[in-house]
């Protein structure tokens, strides 16, 4: 995503990575007109995300990795190291050269995300507080005791990891009772009832995430397919950052239809059946409805979970 104004979520274009330019670590750019991604103990300069433009391949100094955050303003690149609370500053990654490491003002700690513009301004991006996400700039990240504060559009925030959890609510998952049936004679019956159920995923509401975005005719991903991809991440996702952590890979991420399925119950007198279904959301949204049903003769609903856990 590029985007002019974090706050007032302005000219949000969505482009697509070249192959050789994912599955970074971390990525970050620098006012000479290189990007860098960092993966593992290396990194990539390139020119331009979508093409690999002039890449080029180095290794990072061993005082380099291992860092949570990477950023870059001027000719200097910042590495934020969080459990030691301190930051290292180079004007190059691969010798360490001119080298300096200072500690965080408590302030500047646990950010999720860093970053700078202009001349020696840094941002950082918070966890929700009071007032909803917001990033904070200073001039200073070991001296910083009345940051700047500034919010974070939605549009910005449906983008990140986690955002959906802030713009639609933390994600549940939760079983829904579609069908009851009751023998309310003396004797067994067997029946045969014919039920409509939901299947699948509710493009129509999750892809309006995207209508502010304008994605770049070279992307290789429309933006229904793009809204499901940063949906499904929402619900593998752990609570703490407002997911599920559960996989839905193996879920009808089709277009929500209804369905109609003929159940056969064999009941005993004054007995009762219930037919449940698995459905995911967002908020108070029901967004995925999952295939498969559960049959049971407890009136209350199911309390494991059907699906895997996600993958951490």
């Amino acid at each position: 995503m590029q985007t002019s104004d974090l706050t007032k979520g302005s000219d949000i274009s969505i482009f697509s990575l070249h192959p050789a330019c994912k599955d970074g670590d971390h990525y970050l750019g620098n006012w000479g007109g290189y990007f860098y991604i960092i993966k593992g103990n290396n990194y990539r300069r390139v020119k331009n995300l979508t093409t690999d433009n002039e890449a080029e391949v180095y290794s990072l100094h061993p005082n380099c990795q291992g860092g949570d955050h990477y950023f870059s303003t001027s000719d200097q690149f910042f590495i934020i190291f969080q459990e030691r609370g301190t930051f290292r500053r180079t004007t190059d990654m691969n010798t360490d050269s001119n080298a300096e490491e200072h500690d965080l003002h408590p302030n500047c700690r646990n950010g999720l995300y860093y970053w700078s513009m202009g001349f020696f301004w840094f941002f950082f991006l918070k966890p929700g507080s009071e007032w909803g996400v917001e990033f904070c700039g200073t001039i200073d990240l070991s001296n910083n005791d009345q940051p700047k504060v500034f919010s974070v559009h939605p549009d910005v925030l449906n983008f990140l990891p986690g955002g959906l959890s802030v713009t639609k609510g933390p994600a549940f998952g939760i079983w829904e009772n579609i069908k009851t049936m009751t023998n309310d004679s003396n004797t067994p019956v067997t029946w045969t009832k014919k039920i409509n159920k939901k299947v699948g995923y509710n493009k129509e509401k999750m892809t309006q995430i995207t209508h502010n975005w304008k994605i770049a005719a070279s992307a290789s991903i429309e933006s229904g397919a793009l809204a499901k991809l940063i949906t499904n991440v929402q619900f593998s996702l752990s609570a703490e950052y407002g997911g599920s952590h559960v996989s839905t890979e193996n879920e009808s991420w089709n277009e929500m239809t209804e369905e109609e399925e003929q159940l056969i119950s064999n009941l005993k007198p004054k007995e009762s059946v219930y037919q449940w279904q698995y459905k995911l959301g967002l908020g108070e949204e029901p967004v995925l409805f999952c295939r498969d049903l559960k049959i049971d003769d407890v009136p209350n609903p199911p309390t494991e979970v059907p699906l895997p856990p996600a993958q951490s």
